[in-house]
């Protein structure tokens, strides 16, 4: 069952959430996907070449690629033969690492040779994780530089007593004035917005946890490495 984030101001909630919730904002449940990822894996070797791991479902992915209440953040080709689509966590640490350390792979040998494109979507657990989605939409072409940053500096806000201070220095430090800060995290539209892109990763996908990840129609919770990856992807590519 997804928990349901009551309507008020994530700008006055991030005073307010309790670190060991937001530390555990991966999964809402204690299902499978969060014990299987109880502890982020470490980047997987070349070699030897890994196995595919097993999908936990499958999705029509001519549906999920449908437009939903805000725009796609993307990146790589359009005509990319290949659509990876990610539901996230902005507090969710085997989210963090999966950017930090596997992305980066993913983008050089993929991304940008043109076979994949990567669609994020947003999924967060908390007000933290709304607040940190808002601000990277609120950064408007520098949606992923943002996000990368706050992923990066995931310990030093996301699991503080005051967030909203923490927030409000890195985004100054990305161009946010104090007052272009407070207008983003009270736009209400924006907030009802991230929060249908996560009711409909939830009900029409069957998203419960993050990252999960949708590859050819294909569902896998948890942090994929990139020897995972290239064990589903390179099949689709021959």
């Amino acid at each position: 069952m997804i928990r349901s984030i009551p309507r008020r101001s994530v700008l006055a909630s991030l005073a307010a959430v309790p670190a060991a919730l937001v530390l555990a904002s991966c999964s809402d449940s204690g299902s499978k996907a969060e014990a299987a990822n109880s502890e982020p894996a470490a980047p997987a070797p070349a070699a030897p070449k890994a196995e595919a791991p097993k999908p936990a479902g499958s999705v029509n992915m001519a549906k999920l690629l449908e437009p939903g209440t805000l725009p796609e953040q993307v990146l790589g080709k359009e005509d990319a033969p290949v659509t990876i689509v990610e539901y996230a966590s902005m507090t969710c640490p085997h989210c963090a690492h999966f950017h930090e350390k596997t992305l980066p792979e993913l983008k050089s040998k993929y991304i940008d040779t043109g076979k994949v494109r990567l669609i994020l979507r947003e999924f967060p657990f908390d007000p933290r994780a709304e607040a940190g989605f808002m601000l990277a939409r609120c950064s408007k072409d520098n949606y992923f530089p943002m996000v990368e940053v706050l992923f990066k500096q995931q310990q030093n806000w996301a699991a503080v007593q005051n967030a909203k201070d923490a927030l409000l220095q890195i985004a100054k430090l990305a161009g946010f004035s104090q007052e272009s800060f407070e207008a983003c995290l009270t736009d209400q539209k924006l907030l009802d917005d991230v929060r249908a892109v996560r009711e409909r990763g939830a009900k029409d996908f069957g998203v419960d946890s993050t990252p999960t990840f949708f590859i050819d129609g294909n569902r896998y919770p948890g942090a994929l490495s990139i020897a995972e990856l290239s064990a589903i992807i390179d099949p689709l590519l021959s």
